[in-house]
């Protein structure tokens, strides 16, 4: 058995050099232009209250996850 391994071989455990760079922005999701999901709607809630501020409830998905990372932001949330 040897201790080289072919450099194109997929590995377990090492980190994908493409994660983090594949998320789409959300005005090019093609789902963007719908209503935001009651999910959504309840997190930019809870985030809105928590920041002191009033966001319109009639908001696309793209628009509530642009809030919700705006927000996200804003308070120092990570989680």
């Amino acid at each position: 058995m040897s201790d080289q391994r072919d450099d194109d071989q997929e590995m377990l455990g090492t980190p994908d050099p493409t994660e983090g760079t594949l998320r789409k922005d959300p005005e090019d999701w093609k789902s963007g232009d719908d209503p935001a999901t009651e999910a959504q709607k309840s997190y930019l809630d809870t985030l809105a209250k928590e920041a002191g501020e009033q966001i319109p409830a009639d908001l696309t998905k793209a628009e509530a996850s642009e809030q919700i990372e705006r927000l996200r932001k804003g308070l120092g949330r990570t989680d």
